[in-house]
């Protein structure tokens, strides 16, 4: 299956991976969402608790970061707009700038209470509904709140009982960044051999569009930190998930060097500057050992390659970047260098190296 899935478009591989990646959290808000209505209509007994699936899908979401923040911000931003909502459309009526007036005093309450993004947003939502469906006043409102709080608290059950790997999504990703950073340097290495400067800008450009990569890798790091809290299932992913974090700094700022490194070698050959040919095999080397780098981060425990493969690797390109390879270079080619030794020094921190030690292999 993976052989044929291989064999289709690029444009489908992308969605149909995306959807894979995507079953578990849609399996959890589903889970979640009925079980919610169950709960809030069958055994609290309210008549329409449509709040508690729509607290539980969005205190879940697709996204695994924060996920105990969304639930906290989902019930109190409905706790606002409904609070809001009953005290001021059971005065002034309902209508278009009745309307506007709850759903600015909603947002404004909201936002003084709490910075997150969820809370004015299901506050003034909650406000509408208020104002247009549902009737103010009465024992709806406090049900309402309830309803909210059930489906916050089911999310999280969800996520304790039906938990997604809390390191497996995060060192993919990763892995998923250093892929990309080889393609790079790879199109460095091209474009100074051919001395072709739209090989080195295309190289560049994908280098310029890994941010939203290293957000995600972030995120979903952050994420799984709250599911090795949350699920007992994984408590003893603790410490592995404590090392993939420890290497979120380092690949960040590789990606930040090999950006450096791409512009000056672009700028080099531009201004027509010569490259050694021994500084551009040095720099081929990375590109291999960002691949070993990527294989020790999708590694179960206890598999090749770990950290002690990749920092021989690593060790064995920086004994050939030596200073001395640029001591006759202009200026391009002395950065370059200098960068391609910050880069090493980076993915041997991803190894498992401290910085100081990290340093100090670079004689």
């Amino acid at each position: 299956m993976r052989t044929r899935h291989n064999r289709l478009p690029p444009a489908i591989r992308t969605r149909t991976r995306r959807v894979w990646y995507s079953l578990l959290p849609i399996a959890q808000c589903s889970i979640a969402a009925g079980v919610a209505w169950f709960i809030a209509f069958d055994l609290v007994g309210h008549s329409r608790p449509f709040f508690a699936p729509i607290a539980a899908v969005l205190s879940l979401g697709l996204s695994l970061g924060q996920r105990w923040r969304r639930a906290v911000e989902m019930v109190g931003g409905v706790t606002v707009g409904i609070g809001v909502g009953d005290l001021i459309i059971s005065v002034i009526g309902t209508g278009a700038w009745q309307i506007t007036v709850v759903v600015a005093l909603a947002m404004t309450v909201a936002v003084s209470l709490d910075r997150g993004p969820l809370v004015p947003i299901q506050a003034a939502s909650s406000a509408v509904l208020v104002a247009t469906l549902l009737p103010p006043g009465g024992p709806a409102g406090v049900n309402r709140m309830i309803d909210a709080l059930i489906g916050g608290l089911v999310g999280l059950v969800i996520v304790a009982l039906i938990p997604t790997h809390p390191v497996l999504r995060a060192r993919r990703d990763a892995a998923s960044v250093l892929a990309t950073m080889g393609l790079v340097v790879q199109g460095v290495v091209d474009g100074l051999r051919a001395s072709d400067a739209q090989l080195i800008s295309e190289a560049l450009a994908r280098a310029r569009g890994t941010q939203g990569a290293i957000d995600t890798m972030r995120s979903d790091m952050s994420g799984g930190r709250e599911i090795s809290h949350i699920s007992p299932l994984y408590w003893n992913s603790r410490d592995r998930l404590s090392r993939l974090e420890a290497t979120a700094d380092p690949i960040d700022n590789a990606v930040r060097n090999i950006r450096v490194m791409a512009r000056r070698a672009l700028s080099g050959i531009q201004h027509g500057e010569t490259m050694h040919d021994d500084v551009i095999d040095v720099l081929a080397e990375v590109v291999g050992a960002l691949d070993v780098v990527r294989q020790m981060l999708l590694a179960d425990p206890g598999d090749s390659p770990d950290g002690a493969d990749a920092a021989r690797v690593l060790r064995t390109i920086a004994r050939k970047a030596k200073p001395e390879l640029v001591a006759d270079s202009g200026l391009s080619e002395t950065v370059i260098l200098g960068q391609l030794r910050s880069i090493l020094v980076d993915l041997l921190m991803v190894a498992g190296l401290k910085r100081e030690s990290a340093i100090a292999t670079l004689r």
